[in-house]
C-alpha cells in the first residue's frame, strides 16, 4: 500500500512539474517575441547596412504602410538603408502579444519622427504585426499600420 501511495505521489509531482513547465513555454515565447520587437526598432531606428534587419525578417515578408503601400523584405530593407524611410526616433506603447502555437500576433502603438528622403515629418500608427518561430527565432512575416489622431 505505502509503494502505490509512493508512485501515486511521484506522479502527481511530475504532472505538477510538467505542468508549470509548459505554463512556463508561453512566458518565454512572450519575452522572445518582445526581444524581436525591440531589435526590429533599434535596426528600424539605425539600418546602416540592413544586417541587422535581415534576420529579423522572413523571406516572405508583407510590410504594409498607412498610406496602402506594400513592400516585401528586399524592398523594406531598401528604403531603410538608402533614407527614404528615416526615422530619427521610434516609441512603442501598449504592446500586446498573443502567441499561438508558432505564430505570434503583437499590437502596439508606434509614434515616430521621420525625415522620409529629407522631409522631416511625424507618424501616430496602430500597427498590428504576426510574428513567426522559424528554425527557433522568432521573425516577422507581416505587418499592417493605420493612421489614427493623438
Amino acid at each position: 500500500m505505502f509503494k502505490k501511495w509512493m508512485y501515486l505521489c511521484s506522479a502527481m509531482v511530475c504532472s505538477m512539474v510538467i505542468a508549470q513547465g509548459a505554463a512556463a513555454a508561453p512566458a518565454n515565447d512572450e519575452q522572445a517575441v518582445a526581444d524581436a520587437v525591440e531589435k526590429l526598432r533599434a535596426a528600424m531606428n539605425h539600418p546602416s547596412d540592413g544586417a541587422a534587419l535581415k534576420p529579423l525578417v522572413m523571406d516572405e515578408l508583407s510590410y504594409g504602410h498607412s498610406n496602402g503601400k506594400v513592400q516585401d523584405k528586399a524592398e523594406f530593407i531598401a528604403a531603410l538603408v538608402s533614407g527614404e524611410s528615416d526615422f530619427v526616433s521610434i516609441a512603442l506603447s501598449d504592446q500586446s502579444i498573443k502567441i499561438v502555437q508558432d505564430t505570434a500576433v503583437v499590437r502596439h502603438t508606434f509614434v515616430a519622427v521621420t525625415n522620409d528622403s529629407g522631409k522631416p515629418g511625424n507618424v501616430s500608427l496602430k500597427i498590428l504585426m504576426v510574428w513567426k518561430k522559424h528554425d527557433g527565432h522568432w521573425r516577422l512575416l507581416a505587418r499592417q499600420a493605420v493612421k489614427f489622431s493623438v
